[in-house]
């Protein structure tokens, strides 16, 4: 009843909501242009909501698996997955954990410069209104695209943090970091962990770049790991752990939206309806996301899980009554979070006036 009273529907009398099959026609009509256009919407609704410009933004990428069970469009068999899927590109603000936007893609690793191409989009966009912010791009080693570095380069006010498959090359430039590691954990017995930076060139950069090596060394053996930046102002140690390692809280922003808003139901046979339903999931994602840092700023569910969220605070029963000139909602008397809910409704009773 509560749905049909937000659809501007009377919760008893109106009309009921649209079945499943009407939703399902809604879904297959959906056509690229029109995905283009929700594509823009997610843009400018990120944009919009900044009071102002930011002095700094991280754009975060990494993609995941959404597995397919049927004869879906463009639905690819992985190897690293051992499964049948389509592998959407989540990208997202690394400080705020606002979603940016999500776009679907065929069951293998995104192409870097296919990445690429939309990362400049997605930044001169962003660049329009906020000329002055510094905008940097983060993600694995599977987004480190020359073509990114080389346009990244004579672009103001733009960086990247990425990580880098090693090779022997960079080996042999780390090599006395390794070996220092490595003879001081054989001395003491204890683990050891280094960092240094220092410039590299591939084969098809146009020019050297700064790489940071990060080395562990314990009784589990020797880890090394590589990065590449553009920010060289920057201390390796800070920059590694500072920097990239903040990574890691997108992989719990993707959790949110895949396993507790059921982003990976791909079952539309077409591909575009496999987009708009993604689509659909990230402005849900972007209303619990709101929700969860501006209503209940300064309580237990500001860093809750949607998870919690939804079923603590969200799926609370009331007794909806149809009247004349009104619809009253009843919520229960005793409820763990009706001190919540009646601050949460009293700020929205201001941003409607």
């Amino acid at each position: 009843m509560v749905f049909k009273t937000c659809a501007g529907r009377l919760p008893q009398t109106g009309r009921d909501l649209a079945s499943q099959p009407t939703m399902s026609r809604l879904e297959n009509g959906v056509g690229p242009r029109d995905l283009l256009q929700m594509g823009r919407y997610l843009l400018d609704t990120f944009l919009a909501s900044y009071a102002s410009a930011p002095g700094v933004i991280i754009i975060d990428c990494d993609d995941t698996n959404n597995n397919t069970y049927g004869q879906q469009q463009l639905t690819l068999f992985n190897n690293y997955y051992h499964d049948h899927c389509y592998m959407p590109l989540h990208i997202y603000e690394g400080l705020s954990g606002k979603l940016i936007t999500t776009i679907l893609k065929p069951g293998r690793r995104n192409k870097q410069n296919n990445v690429a191409s939309l990362l400049k989009k997605i930044v001169r966009h962003l660049r329009k209104q906020w000329p002055g912010t510094m905008i940097i791009v983060r993600g694995d080693s599977h987004f480190a695209s020359k073509d990114f570095m080389q346009w990244s380069a004579g672009q103001p006010r733009t960086g990247y943090i990425t990580g880098l498959s090693g090779n022997k090359k960079l080996h042999q430039l780390a090599a006395l970091t390794i070996e220092s590691a490595e003879r001081e954990f054989k001395q003491y017995g204890k683990p050891v962990k280094r960092y240094h930076s220092f410039m590299y060139q591939a084969g098809g950069w146009e020019t050297a770049q700064k790489v940071v090596v990060k080395v562990e060394v314990s009784s589990m053996g020797t880890n090394i790991r590589y990065i590449v930046t553009n920010l060289t102002n920057i201390r390796a140690k800070e920059l590694y752990e500072k920097g990239y390692c903040a990574r890691g809280a997108m992989e719990l922003r993707i959790k949110e939206h895949k396993l507790y808003l059921k982003s990976d139901r791909s079952s539309c046979n077409s591909f575009y309806a496999n987009q708009f339903r993604l689509f659909l999931h990230s402005i849900a994602y972007i209303l619990l996301h709101t929700m969860q840092k501006e209503l209940f700023k300064g309580t237990e569910y500001a860093n809750a899980t949607f998870k919690t969220i939804q079923n603590k605070v969200i799926k609370t029963a009331a007794w909806v009554k149809e009247m004349k000139t009104k619809i009253k909602i009843e919520f229960p008397k005793s409820c763990v979070t009706k001190e919540l809910q009646i601050k949460a409704f009293e700020m929205l009773c201001l941003l409607r006036i």
